[in-house]
């Protein structure tokens, strides 16, 4: 057995509500279990109990063992001075404050239904699984999983936000050059997206807002930061970019170029580096106030079409510089433009609307549903132990429960694991 588990009985009070007394045999009632604490000092605090007829107030202090407390050094502490209960699964030694006081002690071994323990010695046993509740999720009420993936996809936004939040502050809160620098990360994709984050943060945005309105001009600057156009080709096309850069070099010194470069390796030609910079360039090069109308847009239909967008005529022909290929307008497609959505609409639109001090969740839950979810061995995995939707709102959230809860065995703070320790 483990401290949490401890935790999760008393936070939840799966305890009887009567007839409970201290190990010193006096009569306790738990008015209040308090607020659980996740940082340093006792586990949890405000809590509110009476003793016989003495009311207290203060901090409550979980552990297996009575003896823990002077193991773990609480004896020395003075951040453990206000403590008003020990609740402990074993009584083993009596607990004192530095005055020399009894410190209340409720042992647990012989109060908890043997449900939970079961229970629970089932959910952590140490066989081999892929996850601990592989074998019971499917057994939970679907509206419990429904209800917890709408909570964990707007967790998953809310962590999302603390990115966005990070690059608008060091743009002076600047949402469109926010904007175009997760977008142009995205658009690199999972193999490329901090090298094309590099690639947009290192051009000042002030540059961007002059010269996106020439689109050759606009796209030499990416490429050219890229180091896309480092070489030597008879090319008319990639010769008119090198002396477009060149000059733009010329004429703002502080276009040195990104630090890192972007990988071609083992990615199908519709996603090179080439045909993803030149989307971006012609898409934001085709939409002045871009942050604005991506805000007023609350639709799935009207995403796909402001979305919508290829690369320049150049690459119709042509994956690399200089390699001429069977003729195909490179557009983007409905399901690149939902991976922006997911990625790039969603937080931006939730951090904005914080900002705001609006709320958005219930519209970005609609949206987030319209779309079609991402397919990984993740979610195929759930897929195969529980009846879910296709949806963009499933997928993140169940990419969300496994990170933070699954992954790191964290079931006694899931909503799914809960319903597993409280089945019958």
């Amino acid at each position: 057995m483990k401290e949490d588990f401890l935790h999760y009985l008393w936070k939840f009070q799966k305890l009887p509500a009567t007839g409970l007394y201290t190990t010193s045999g006096k009569r306790i009632h738990i008015f209040k279990p308090g607020a659980h604490n996740h940082d340093s000092g006792p586990d949890f605090s405000m809590g509110e109990i009476i003793i016989e007829d003495q009311k207290w107030a203060g901090q409550i202090e979980i552990h297996l063992k009575s003896s823990d407390w002077y193991s773990h050094g609480h004896d020395t502490d003075i951040a453990y001075d206000n403590v008003i209960l020990h609740v402990v699964w074993e009584h083993n030694r009596e607990v004192f404050r530095k005055n020399d006081t009894l410190i209340e002690t409720l042992e647990l071994k012989h109060l908890i239904p043997s449900k939970y323990l079961s229970n629970y010695e089932k959910l952590f046993s140490s066989l081999p699984r892929w996850i601990l509740c592989e074998h019971e999720i499917g057994g939970v009420e679907p509206f419990v999983i429904q209800y917890w993936l709408e909570r964990l996809f707007i967790s998953r936004l809310e962590r999302k936000a603390l990115e966005v939040n990070r690059i608008l502050s060091q743009l002076q809160n600047d949402w469109e050059a926010t904007f175009f620098i997760l977008l142009c990360k995205h658009f690199g994709m999972k193999l490329n997206g901090e090298t094309f984050q590099n690639i947009a943060e290192s051009i000042p945005f002030s540059l961007i807002r002059k010269i996106s309105a020439d689109s050759m001009e606009f796209e030499a600057l990416l490429m050219g930061q890229a180091g896309l156009l480092n070489r030597d080709a008879e090319d008319r096309y990639l010769i008119q970019l090198q002396v477009a850069y060149a000059y733009l070099q010329v004429k703002y010194p502080d276009v040195t170029g990104a630090s890192l470069r972007p990988k071609f390796f083992r990615l199908r030609p519709a996603n090179f580096p080439t045909i993803r910079l030149s989307q971006f360039v012609i898409l934001w090069h085709r939409i002045p106030s871009f942050f604005s109308k991506m805000v007023e847009c609350s639709s799935v239909q009207e995403f796909y079409e402001l979305f919508e967008g290829r690369a320049s005529d150049y690459w119709t022909t042509h994956y690399n510089f200089g390699k001429v290929t069977k003729p195909s307008v490179k557009n983007l497609s409905k399901e690149f433009i939902d991976h922006l959505i997911i990625n790039v609409v969603l937080p931006l639109k939730f951090s904005y609307a914080e900002f705001k001090g609006i709320s958005v969740s219930e519209e970005l839950i609609s949206l987030a549903s319209a779309i079609n979810g991402e397919q990984n061995s993740i979610v195929k995995k759930y897929r195969d132990l529980i009846s879910i939707e296709n949806d963009a709102l499933t997928s993140q959230a169940l990419l969300e429960l496994y990170a933070h809860y699954c992954k790191t065995n964290n079931c006694l703070q899931c909503a799914i694991g809960n319903a597993i320790l409280n089945k019958k």
